[in-house]
């Protein structure tokens, strides 16, 4: 069973807004949430800290996550208000720091550890790799949507606080970019903000950029880029997805672009609350990972990013994955497709540990 580098979790956004005890075995944490009808995904998430552990998930990127983008540009995205939408920045900012807690509290329980250099890195793999039974979850700490940061010049203190990259924009308009639904340029402060990033070494993940904003951050940005749980547009089109323009541009900046599992972005015309989960299976997955290694001619930059955390959970998965571990699965596929044993660990894992094992602080 391979070991598994995922670089998209919103974990303590899973914890704190479904009021969900991760800690907890998967099945335990479905039972409770039996009879609850607030949310699609209830009862229905796919991982806990023990799945994940079970799956064996060495490492992930796991986020911040809240926004205080403009209301009417948010709204004329077509995107609803919800509890991650906050009115000012500094409420944006107080609700990561509630996330932020909560992985401290996993690292004083001994369940989480965080990793902000090469070497810290380096040194929990090889104990992982020894020991997974007993050794924490790996993260790497990142920022989805950059509205908690609520002036360019205060960089200094979240990377102080281990944050180690930042999606500029998630959905709507954000303070420093647009995103996904929406379409506008960077603006002084998205500008500011890159450049900050690039000053202090701060990984610039594509994620979520609305086209105008991704070409103009990738030319603003000259540090590391990565897109952390991105599909192929040519596949299944939308905004949300990576043209192949972005691909091949990524791939020359060295960048790895992490494979979703929401299966909206696996399958064309997919209407969330409407259309069935036996649509599409994992092979659809192996689809988009074949798509990034084809113009890159190689699997150096394809790997997982699968946003399994619990925004959705299996009535919005590929029908093969009812829980995290059934990811396993996608191995196979990938073998019965010609990706040697080699191939298939570098998707599941090399190509983010060459990544972040050369753009983490030394």
């Amino acid at each position: 069973m391979p070991l598994i580098f995922d670089s998209h979790l919103d974990l303590a956004w899973s914890a704190i807004s479904f009021d969900r005890d991760l800690t907890r075995p998967l099945e335990t944490v479905r039972a409770r949430e039996r009879g609850m009808t607030d949310e699609p995904s209830r009862g229905n998430n796919v991982l806990t800290l023990p799945e994940l552990r079970r799956a064996g998930v060495a490492v992930c990127v796991a986020t911040l996550l809240a926004r205080a983008g403009p209301e009417h540009e948010r709204q004329a995205g077509g995107y609803k208000r919800t509890a991650l939408d906050h009115t000012d920045p500094s409420l944006a900012f107080a609700q990561a720091h509630a996330q932020l807690a909560w992985y401290r509290l996993m690292e004083q329980r001994g369940l989480m550890r965080m990793l902000r250099t090469r070497g810290e890195l380096d040194a929990h793999w090889r104990a992982y790799a020894a020991d997974p039974a007993t050794t924490p979850l790996g993260f790497v700490l990142s920022m989805e949507g950059a509205d908690p940061v609520t002036e360019p010049e205060q960089l200094r203190y979240w990377w102080d606080q281990g944050l180690r990259a930042i999606g500029p924009a998630h959905y709507g308009r954000g303070q420093y970019a647009y995103g996904t639904g929406v379409d506008g340029p960077l603006g002084d402060r998205g500008v500011a903000l890159l450049k900050e990033m690039s000053r202090l070494g701060i990984i610039l993940d594509a994620t979520h950029l609305s086209d105008t904003s991704f070409w103009e951050a990738v030319k603003v940005y000259d540090g590391p880029v990565l897109a952390s749980h991105h599909n192929c547009r040519a596949l299944v089109p939308g905004d949300r997805q990576l043209t192949d323009e972005q691909i091949k541009h990524l791939v020359t900046r060295g960048g790895v672009i992490g494979a979703a599992l929401d299966a909206w972005m696996m399958y064309p015309g997919w209407q969330r609350r409407v259309t069935k989960p036996e649509v599409v299976g994992l092979s659809a997955l192996a689809d988009h990972i074949d798509h990034v290694c084809q113009p890159a001619g190689s699997r150096d930059h394809a790997a997982l990013g699968t946003d399994l955390d619990g925004g959705f959970g299996n009535e919005q998965t590929p029908r093969d994955l009812k829980v995290y571990g059934d990811l396993q699965n996608l191995a196979g596929i990938l073998s019965s497709r010609g990706y040697s044993d080699a191939d298939v660990d570098a998707i599941f894992h090399r190509n983010w540990l060459r990544f972040f094992g050369t753009h983490l602080p030394a």
